[in-house]
């Protein structure tokens, strides 16, 4: 079964939604199997992190923001505002989906690794994230 999870989101940056993620699988009722993730947007994306030091989601977000500037004048995709064009390069060079290890009931989580939703976008409000458990 498909479920639906909202992720608020407070602008660009990296939003940890693991306890969402953990709370989903537990009800699945699972000992072993697949928890498989999908955002079905072109302007945010997924990611496993560092979820113990800030600065490591800081120095990400500031390595991303350089590497894809906002307002490059070489963009010709610009209706949407300057962080759009920007937001579908940085989401087509990290990932939409992701997959996780169902071990003993849980989440096959290394000790210091969150799931993040990596909003591209100055956007704030929600962005839905598919979630299967089998």
């Amino acid at each position: 079964m498909v479920s639906r999870l909202r992720v608020a989101v407070a602008g660009q940056g990296l939003h940890e939604f693991t306890d969402a993620v953990t709370r989903a699988v537990s009800e699945a009722g699972i000992d072993e199997g697949l928890c498989t993730l999908f955002i079905p947007h072109t302007s945010a994306s997924l990611t496993i992190q560092e979820n113990a030091d800030p600065s490591a989601k800081q120095d990400l977000e500031a390595w991303l923001a350089r590497l894809v500037p906002e307002d490059d004048p070489l963009y010709t995709h610009t209706q949407e505002g300057p962080d759009d064009m920007p937001a579908h390069i940085k989401a087509a060079l990290t990932a939409t989906s992701l997959s996780i290890p169902v071990v003993e009931g849980r989440l096959a989580l290394g000790t210091w690794q969150g799931i993040f939703l990596w909003e591209h976008r100055d956007h704030r409000g929600a962005r839905d994230v598919l979630l299967h458990v089998a």
